[in-house]
Order: C-alpha cells, then sequence, then structure tokens
C-alpha cells in the first residue's frame, strides 16, 4: 500500500507550537514517497493547463524560488493587484474576482467558484462583511444563544459573551442575504455532504431554519435544510469559562482563511496579505487554488521597501519537513 499527499500544504495546527513542535506534529517524506513524489505532482498539477504557472507554483512549495533578504519572493507582475490604499486596492481585488456581481447575484456556479483569500479571521470577517454590504438583495440576521456552563452567580454578562468572536465558532449575529455563499463549520450528516469546509448558497431564511443549496462535491445542487445547533469553543483556545453558542454552525465565505481554503476547488482565487505568511506552505495553498495565473490576483500590503520594481511577500517552508529520512 502506497500512501501519499502534498507536503506543500499547510500543516496540522498546533496551538502556540514552536516550529520543532509543528514539523514533529508531521510525517516526513520516505524514500518511496520521494521516489514517486515528481509522478504525483505532474497529475496534480496537469489541470492547471499552464506549465509555466505549474513550475513556478512546485518552487514556491519546495521554496526554491528565487528569495531576496531571507524568504521574500517576488509574485508575477500580471497577477497581482497594485497597492495605492488599503480601501482603493481592496475594492479592486473585489471587482477582479467578482466582475459584474450585481448580476450574477443569482447564479450559484458564479458564485461558488469565486473566493478571496486571506491569513487571519480578522481580515476574513472584514471582506466578508464588505461584500455582504455592497451585495444586493434584503439582508436576514440571526442571534445566537450564549451561555457559560456552571455560571451560577453570572461572572459573565451576555453582552461580553455575545461580544465573542472566536475562530471556529458562528458570529453571534450572523447577517445573511439570499444568494451569498456559507460554509459549514461542523461535520453535521458526512452523508449527505454536510462536513465541516462544505459550501453552500442561501436560497431561503426561516425562523429556525436556512434552506442553502450545497455547491461543491459529489452533492452539489442537493438542497438542505440547516438548523440551530449548540456549539462549543474548543480546549486549545484555552478559555478560563466554558462557552456554549447556540446557532446555525456556519460563516460567510465570500472570503476564507487559506488554512480553510485547503481542499476546496476554487478556480477564480483573490489572496489578500494585509500581512505576510506565518506558517509552513500558507502561500503556495494559496496561489495553488486558482487554476491559471490569469484567474489568480494577488494583493499584497507591503511589507518594506526593497528599492526594485515588482511586489515582494514572504514564502515560509519549513525544509526539514520536505527532507527525506
Amino acid at each position: 500500500m502506497v500512501m501519499g499527499g502534498d507536503f506543500r500544504q499547510v500543516l496540522p495546527v498546533v496551538k502556540r507550537g514552536t516550529r520543532a513542535q509543528i514539523a514533529d506534529s508531521s510525517f516526513r517524506m520516505s524514500p518511496l514517497w520521494s521516489a514517486t513524489k515528481k509522478m504525483l505532482l505532474t497529475i496534480n498539477m496537469r489541470a492547471l493547463n499552464d506549465s509555466w504557472f505549474s513550475d513556478f507554483l512546485l518552487r514556491v512549495g519546495d521554496g526554491s524560488e528565487e528569495a531576496i533578504e531571507g524568504n521574500f519572493i517576488r509574485i508575477p507582475d500580471d497577477m497581482t493587484i497594485p497597492f495605492t490604499t488599503k480601501e482603493n486596492s481592496i475594492k479592486e481585488l473585489f471587482n477582479a474576482i467578482f466582475p459584474s456581481i450585481e448580476n450574477n447575484v443569482c447564479t450559484s456556479d458564479y458564485i461558488a467558484s469565486r473566493a478571496i483569500l486571506s491569513i487571519r479571521n480578522e481580515s476574513v470577517d472584514e471582506i466578508n462583511d464588505q461584500m455582504l454590504d455592497n451585495f444586493q438583495g434584503k439582508q436576514h440576521v440571526y442571534y445566537s444563544f450564549d451561555e457559560v456552563e456552571d455560571d451560577k452567580h453570572h461572572f459573565f454578562p451576555i453582552e461580553f459573551l455575545n461580544a465573542l468572536n472566536v475562530s471556529g465558532l458562528p458570529p453571534h449575529k450572523l447577517r445573511l442575504k439570499i444568494g451569498c455563499p456559507i460554509i459549514l463549520l461542523r461535520n453535521m450528516d458526512p452523508s449527505r455532504g454536510l462536513c465541516n469546509g462544505t459550501r453552500l448558497i442561501c436560497k431561503g431564511f426561516h425562523r429556525n431554519a436556512i434552506d442553502a443549496e450545497i455547491v461543491v462535491g459529489q452533492h452539489s445542487g442537493e438542497r438542505v435544510f440547516l438548523i440551530r445547533i449548540p456549539l462549543s469553543i474548543s480546549e486549545d483556545d484555552k478559555f478560563p469559562f466554558e462557552l456554549t453558542r447556540k446557532q446555525f454552525p456556519v460563516r460567510l465565505c465570500f472570503s476564507m482563511t487559506i488554512n480553510k481554503a485547503q481542499g476546496q476547488t476554487i478556480p477564480h482565487v483573490g489572496v489578500f496579505l494585509p500581512d505576510s505568511v506565518f506558517s509552513h506552505g500558507q502561500l503556495y495553498v494559496a496561489l495553488s487554488k486558482g487554476i491559471s495565473r490569469e484567474n489568480t490576483k494577488v494583493l499584497v500590503h507591503p511589507a518594506k521597501d526593497f528599492g526594485r520594481d515588482g511586489v515582494y511577500t514572504s514564502n515560509v517552508v519549513f525544509r526539514e519537513v520536505l527532507r527525506e529520512e
């Protein structure tokens, strides 16, 4: 039995882990994997239909792309959105990835084939809020029911709990519109395609249910009803209390984090980097979601002036993970 995978992907998340701890959480390449690596990568990249782009992605994933001042690499000029001001540049990125969105709000294929990736939840939430405000249609808002287990003396006011925006949990105030994309945050019914990371399109709203259409995988096109469920904070978040939030287990996904996008198929990809990537494989994953350089656009907030033309951003690769044992 031969088991393989792409070691250029992001590694398992180790909360507050050191580089050594993150690397140790992953398997290194065996000689057998090394021997079949080239063949598998050729198969994986064949769908790109762009040999230059696939070669560039492999160099980024291997950490062999030419770099300056450590690990800063140049993004090809035809893939970049020039940075002027944050507001104007983000608007240009929106227009590049979601052109004529006002004429396509009812087209599921259009919405499902596009997304903007970023590194942190704060940036993702900011983009999603802006996209929803510009999205046509009437807004529907669902509020969560939050409580702390065994809080008999009410040390944690409801207003405080409602204000918490925790990774992996839906927001207290969930704003949605007909036709907007959402992503599932929990495994609800894998046999019906309702898994963590499944993307859907909102089709209708009811008091205690969301009518949605699955737009990825073998269940694409099926209509489902999502209900509120109790969700708890992960132990890794190290909160001094156990928060339970009863809410629909979804978030908007005009934009999503790079880690969340791993394994997704997104033909038209925008990459927003207000800061440099911080973990192995993140830049490779972000760039490899697109099917061609024409369909991949990158907006970088310049970290510093390198005194030369072009847009540069850091590329983090843990070579010890790629090294053969």
